[in-house]
């Protein structure tokens, strides 16, 4: 099979090989997928670049996410899943080293999951760790119908697909966005305020959308820099759950204030979340697909030889939404 791999970590231009691997088989309890979509994340960036990660294998595939068609079932797994649209996760995660930049991958049949006809394989490319990741960390809310939710970074992968999910649980969102045009973007997917914090004073606008009755929940992609301005502005009993923490990964934690708020902290790593809370997002996201009027960005495509370039256009921190490989081009 046509694959995408690197031996070495570095640089993507440097590292990345294109070329022939041997073709991967559904083992037990398996199937493979001939993949459509790779999504990149950017912890595939950090795997690939060692930045805290070590190399995980002499030979990597990188990208957990993708989609695509079985075309291969192992025993033990359903065979009905054969000749099925799917959606899949973690390929590249929890010790598999060969991932969805590639023309197949083998995998546990329990990380795919239908892909209706109404979303397009890049679309499907786009869920996996955004959209699962977006529904945990709202879920451990709890009730939040009625309730003042904050996601940061409104205008990305995963802050996209939790505004989504808020509001789909009835919640009222505010969020924080970069630009005007990202401004737009949050609102599209139901933000009902989006505020600038490069022009805004974000704590006002915030006190001001829950009328000083503070945020029930929290979604945030950097704790270590927001969680002095968040803690003040939670309401009692509040939680707050965080996905990453790039600028600062050890920040002075306000105990005392957290304490009197009565306030839950959960950091959150979807392949280490527990199965059930795993298995209900994929459940969620299929229902919804099928309902239709979920919103998914792609951010830009690139054909398999050049991995390379979607790699390079995570981490330029431009884009908005997911970077896609068609391991089909």
């Amino acid at each position: 099979m046509k694959a995408v791999w690197y031996t070495r970590q570095g640089p993507p231009a440097e590292v990345l090989q294109f070329g022939e691997q041997p073709d991967p088989h559904a083992a037990a309890g398996q199937v493979r997928v001939k993949v459509h979509a790779s999504g990149v994340n950017p912890a595939d960036t950090y795997r690939r670049g060692g930045r805290n990660f070590p190399l995980e294998g002499s030979l990597v595939i990188p990208n957990s996410d993708g989609a695509g068609i079985v075309d291969e079932v192992g025993p033990d797994a359903d065979p009905a899943l054969l000749g099925r649209r799917v959606w899949l996760y973690n390929g590249q995660r929890s010790g598999r080293v060969l991932g969805t930049a590639a023309e197949y991958i083998a995998l546990d049949a329990d990380l795919v999951r239908e892909l209706p006809d109404s979303a397009s394989f890049l679309e499907g490319a786009c869920l996996g760790i955004p959209a699962m990741t977006a529904h945990r960390a709202v879920t451990l809310g709890g009730e939040l119908a009625g309730r003042a939710v904050f996601v940061s970074g409104g205008a990305g992968a995963v802050g996209h697909y939790a505004i989504q999910w808020a509001k789909r649980f009835g919640a009222r969102v505010v969020t924080t966005v970069s630009s005007p045009e990202k401004a737009a973007h949050a609102q599209a997917a139901g933000a009902d305020l989006a505020v600038n914090y490069h022009t805004e004073d974000v704590a006002a606008r915030v006190r001001a959308f829950t009328g000083g009755a503070g945020l029930d929940h929290v979604v945030d992609l950097d704790f270590g820099a927001n969680v002095a301005m968040l803690v003040p502005l939670m309401a009692i009993n509040g939680a707050i759950a965080f996905y990453a923490t790039r600028s600062n990964l050890q920040p002075v934690l306000p105990a005392d204030n957290v304490m009197r708020r009565n306030l839950s902290i959960h950091g959150l790593v979807l392949n280490g979340a527990p199965l059930a809370a795993r298995q209900r997002a994929q459940a969620d996201i299929v229902r919804w697909l099928k309902e239709g009027g979920m919103q998914h960005t792609v951010s830009s495509v690139h054909p398999l030889p050049r991995t390379a370039d979607a790699h390079a256009a995570v981490e330029s921190g431009a884009k908005r939404g997911t970077v896609v490989v068609d391991c089909t081009a």
